[in-house]
């Protein structure tokens, strides 16, 4: 049989290692001309699809693939467009049918977090219902970490290295100051539903006096006279006091803190920062002065910090979509499966993705401390191994050497199809 080209596309926030996944679907495949063609590659994720935008990756040198291992970003770019049910948008549905036909696409591999899932699974039902032969895999990526069915998720090891190394500084900058200036520091990180990263950042601290002494988890209503005492005793035990929150904080009846009323394209509510209110809260109550960041971009674009075994999963898992697609797999993601903590072993099991799609893996309460405060030692053994290892790219003039490749697309076939806001 004629090789059969792929489609892959990256969607979502993206990540300091979806370009490894990346580099890795489009390296397997070339090992197997016999079955796949060329990957061509959705400029801005499933929109790229939609609007006949296909990158032609067979023109990128090996040079530049490999330079893709050690760049962060979306090399292809990404989006945030959510495909409805197929009797919303079906003429959406057939314009996907098209351009994969007139591009003679076989493969699709869709590298992103839930909302990516629940569109992979659109297009397999899609194939089936319009009676077009193709195989959907979807990869992996999302910082969240709240994908269900795999121990965790690429892109979020090398997020959590960064928060809890750089919380760790510093806590180190705030002791030598809290004498006679900033007595509380605040860290905002992601994770709107789930508090993966903000527990991370616990693994920064080893003993009671070190940073971050107070973890805020959207898993954790906020309770506002808790927090203050709770920032008060450790102001007088240790004389400041570092705190990583979640953007997601809740209070008691369930609503953002920092809720500002927007949403995204995805329909979540966009959040607003909730740093700020709790720094002011402090000042107000407490009195202390303050300092608050927040991480936002900086901790999943960090790949000069990222952690090893974040790198290889995410190889493993682009190379076993391709290599599951080979072997007549579909609808499924390849997931990662945890054989053991010390030493950290695992290996790759395929899940359908009915079981993934629109699912959220919170914080257990077993993985946070008995007062709400701060992890569990269950937790610190799950996140330590994430974290493990260095894979630091290459320097050129005192920087990161990233690669930008040429993207250069293939031409159009059919007519211009206008997308949906």
């Amino acid at each position: 049989m004629k090789p059969r080209n792929a489609f892959y596309a990256q969607s979502g926030g993206v990540t300091a290692v979806i370009n490894v996944s990346a580099a890795a679907v489009i390296e397997t495949t070339r090992q197997h001309p016999q079955r796949i063609g060329k990957v061509l590659a959705g400029r801005n994720g499933i929109v790229g699809a939609l609007s006949e935008d296909l990158i032609d990756t067979s023109l990128e040198s090996p040079a530049a693939l490999a330079a893709l291992r050690h760049t962060p970003g979306g090399a292809f770019g990404s989006c945030r467009y959510k495909l409805k049910s197929i009797d919303q948008q079906r003429a959406q549905y057939q314009r996907l049918i098209e351009v994969f036909r007139a591009h003679d696409i076989g493969y699709f591999f869709y590298n992103g977090g839930g909302d990516s899932a629940d569109t992979c699974l659109k297009v397999s039902q899609l194939s089936q219902q319009l009676d077009y032969p193709l195989t959907a895999i979807h990869i992996p990526k999302t910082v969240d970490n709240d994908l269900p069915h795999t121990d965790c998720c690429p892109g979020f090891g090398s997020v959590a290295k960064y928060v809890a190394t750089s919380i760790r500084e510093a806590s180190f900058d705030v002791a030598s100051m809290a004498a006679n200036s900033t007595k509380v520091f605040i860290l905002e990180v992601m994770g709107r539903h789930a508090g993966w990263i903000t527990a991370a950042c616990g693994l920064a601290s080893t003993t009671p006096e070190q940073g971050p002494h107070l973890l805020l988890l959207p898993e954790i209503a906020f309770d506002r006279a808790a927090f203050l005492q709770r920032v008060k005793s450790t102001v007088e035990s240790y004389g400041f006091c570092v705190i990583a929150a979640s953007e997601g904080l809740r209070d008691g009846n369930g609503k953002f803190l920092s809720e500002t009323g927007l949403c995204d394209a995805f329909g979540h509510a966009q959040l607003g920062g909730v740093a700020p209110l709790l720094a002011q809260l402090i000042k107000a109550e407490l009195g202390y002065k303050y300092h608050w960041a927040v991480a936002d971009y900086l901790q999943r674009s960090a790949r000069h910090l990222a952690s090893r075994t974040d790198v290889e999963q995410a190889w493993a898992l682009g190379k076993a979509a391709v290599e599951l697609a080979l072997a007549g797999q579909h609808a499924v993601m390849p997931a990662i499966r945890r054989l053991g903590d010390t030493p950290y072993r695992w290996d790759i099991a395929a899940v359908p993705l009915q079981q993934v799609a629109n699912v959220e893996k919170k914080m257990p309460r077993e993985f946070i401390s008995e007062d709400g405060f701060h992890i569990s030692d269950a937790c610190r053994a799950y996140l330590t191994p994430l974290i493990e290892g260095e894979d630091y790219p290459p320097y050129s003039g005192g920087l990161p050497d990233y690669v930008r490749l040429q993207n250069i697309a293939v031409a159009k076939q059919l007519p211009h199809f206008e997308l949906n806001p």
